[in-house]
């Protein structure tokens, strides 16, 4: 291998800043600060915004949007043009006697 132009991989503390939980990996993330770990060692620290400690997805705390109003505005906007095709589509009384009695005749 070429020397020199691979990245330092190393043990990186990963601390996700809104659940205030830290990880301890490996990992080629540049970082500029360091953290004193349990084990009494130095390692650099790469802060995080959110991970699987602090994302609502893994914690259950996962906000489900209301799709009932959705829904309902849906078919509310939608019924009228529904009915009016029902009335176009509809046959007239008269029309359905016509097309019966053409049946009856030609049944004869």
């Amino acid at each position: 291998m070429k020397k020199n132009i691979h990245p330092t991989y190393r043990e990186v503390v990963f601390l996700d800043v809104a659940a205030n939980v830290s990880i301890l990996t490996r990992s080629c993330a540049e970082c500029d600060e360091t953290v004193k770990w349990s084990d009494g060692k130095e390692y650099p620290l790469y802060k995080l915004e959110i991970s699987s400690a602090s994302h609502p997805f893994f914690t259950g705390k996962m906000k489900f949007l209301d799709t009932t109003g959705r829904v309902e505005k849906f078919q509310k906007k939608y019924q009228k043009s529904s009915s009016a095709y029902a009335k176009v589509a509809k046959p007239m009384d008269s029309e359905v006697e016509a097309a019966e009695a053409a049946a009856a005749a030609a049944a004869k």
